[in-house]
């Protein structure tokens, strides 16, 4: 029996953003009414919203055009689906704390307690447990990360991309930037804002679906992510 499991946030009006990234604004364009000619109705039902936001709202992907300069023309829809439709695996690290650095050595421990590998063309999942914890609260932009070692470790195990709860890949100020870079060195990718990661634990690997819109010369996508059970 096939099971899908969402793996994203709901996107709404005032919702937490990276600081520095367009705040999320939806309004009604033109209601039902209006359509109708019903000027006087008691209610006002919208038939076309209209969406105010960024690339990299809500639960999203980067492209590699994204990460540093040098890869300009590597935009969103010029990537392969491939990369947003693989296997996937998920990692529990929900015992780091905040601004915490997830290292190599936790990642390969997480992965012999789950008794899984990581194979060429995974999308990997980390588990912190932060969206839970923090969102909506200030402590939200302070989730843990991983380090630029953990990302070149997982760059060089040939992964399609990774993905976090949090609001970036790595922490804040210490790695996130360096985290950035390496992925597009490397050819890979990450999502983040990821919602029910604790739902895969312990359930091996399942399929992954995380497709960005075709935005021309897009920096990145909200995604509707999803783990597939079957």
């Amino acid at each position: 029996m096939l099971e899908i499991i969402d793996l994203s946030q709901e996107i709404f009006t005032g919702m937490p953003v990276f600081p520095g990234m367009p705040e999320v604004e939806i309004s009604m364009h033109v209601s039902h009414e209006a359509w109708d000619g019903l000027p006087e109705s008691e209610v006002i039902s919208p038939a076309v919203n209209r969406l105010t936001l960024g690339e990299h709202t809500g639960t999203h992907v980067d492209a590699l055009n994204h990460m540093a300069r040098q890869y300009r023309g590597q935009s969103i829809e010029t990537m392969p689906l491939t990369m947003f439709y693989t296997e996937g695996i998920c990692l529990d690290l929900s015992a780091k704390g905040l601004q915490a650095l997830i290292e190599p050595g936790e990642v390969e421990r997480a992965l012999v307690e789950a008794g899984l590998e990581i194979k060429p063309g995974d999308t990997v999942l980390l588990h912190t447990d932060h969206y839970r914890r923090a969102f909506g609260t200030t402590q939200w932009p302070q989730g843990p990360g991983i380090s630029a070692d953990t990302a070149r470790w997982l760059g060089h195990k040939d992964i399609a991309a990774f993905g976090v709860e949090t609001m970036s890949p790595g922490v804040r100020g210490v790695s996130n930037k360096d985290v950035h870079h390496i992925c597009g060195e490397l050819g890979f990718t990450h999502y983040e804002n990821m919602i029910n990661l604790h739902q895969l634990i312990g359930r091996g690997r399942f399929r992954f679906i995380g497709l960005p819109l075709k935005i021309r010369g897009g920096t990145g996508s909200p995604v509707r992510a999803v783990a597939v059970f079957e």
